[in-house]
Order: structure tokens, then C-alpha cells, then sequence
């Protein structure tokens, strides 16, 4: 699958490969360039990434997002929901036994 590439005047300034580095790069290139990320946000760019890596759950969660702060609250919120629920699934294995 393709990377997500985020780009500041047709220079690549970051890359992701997953929800978990593209949060790094999100809190990375917002924290120093944020009109570059906020730019990816309001054309949709990370959304539409973000489906094609089959994610439509956190697309979902950033469709209509434009500031990169609020874009990084909502993947951190993504992911806690996730490490929840598979702590959950692993718990219920457990207690089968």
C-alpha cells in the first residue's frame, strides 16, 4: 500500500505508513509547520488515505477535522479505543480457559 506523503510546497516533508506514524507526523509537522497539515486536512487528503488503507473508522473520526490539534486529539482518542477493546478480547480469552 501507498504511503501517506505530507508536502509543503511540493516537498515531502513527512511520511506515513500507518494510523500510528501518521500520528507522529501529524504532532511533528503541526508542531512546526501546521498550515501544512491543516492544508492536508481541509482538502481531505488524510481522509481519503485513511480509507484506502481500509480505516474507514478513523476517517470517519477526522472527516471535517481542519485543525491539526483536533486531528491529533481524535487519533490519540482512535487509538485508546482500540488498545481498550483488544485488551478486552484478550481478557475473554483468558477467562475461557
Amino acid at each position: 500500500m501507498e504511503p501517506f506523503y505530507f508536502k509543503s510546497y511540493e516537498r515531502v516533508v513527512g511520511v506515513a505508513h500507518d494510523v500510528k506514524e501518521l500520528e507522529k507526523e501529524i504532532a511533528r509537522i503541526g508542531a512546526t509547520d501546521p498550515a501544512c497539515v491543516n492544508w492536508h486536512l481541509e482538502q481531505g487528503h488524510i481522509v481519503t488515505w485513511l480509507k484506502y488503507i481500509g480505516n474507514s473508522t478513523l476517517a470517519e473520526m477526522l472527516k471535517g477535522v481542519k485543525d491539526w490539534r483536533e486531528a491529533l486529539a481524535r487519533i490519540r482518542d482512535y487509538n485508546t479505543i482500540q488498545q481498550s477493546t483488544t485488551q478486552k478480547r484478550k481478557w475473554k480469552k483468558v477467562k475461557a480457559w
